[in-house]
């Protein structure tokens, strides 16, 4: 993409956009937790507001296994928390008790006020 900068008359500014994934992050420390390729749904509640609901996540760690009553039923779930700085992110889906919520087992909740997106990288030439 070419932009003309209107203060530099006569001059043009090469941005290049650089290759790569987009990525979610830890809000707190910045350590990659998902792929935004991976958003399996924008539609979660969390226990704090929006979330969303993720078939992958890295750079995490799983707490121990619990049964919780969420809006949709009995679920077992284990909070994730950041690899880097342990901030709380959101839980994990480890069983669903009824069968119109399997497709959630082994899939991954980040609540939205506890990641941020990373997107593509700009370099200008």
């Amino acid at each position: 993409m070419i932009l003309k900068t209107p203060q530099f008359t006569g001059f043009w500014v090469f941005i290049d956009l650089v290759p790569g994934p987009r990525l979610y992050s830890c809000c707190n420390c910045r350590n990659h937790v998902s792929l935004h390729d991976d958003i399996v749904s924008k539609a979660f509640q969390g226990k704090h507001g929006r979330a969303f609901l993720f078939s992958h996540a890295m750079n995490i760690v799983v707490g121990a296994k619990e049964d919780r009553h969420l809006l949709t039923g009995l679920h077992t779930v284990a909070d994730i928390s950041c690899g880097d700085c342990h901030e709380l992110l959101g839980w994990k889906y480890e069983r669903a008790y009824e069968a119109s919520q399997k497709y959630k087992e082994g899939k991954f909740i980040f609540e939205k006020s506890k990641i941020v997106k990373e997107g593509r990288r700009i370099r200008i030439l």
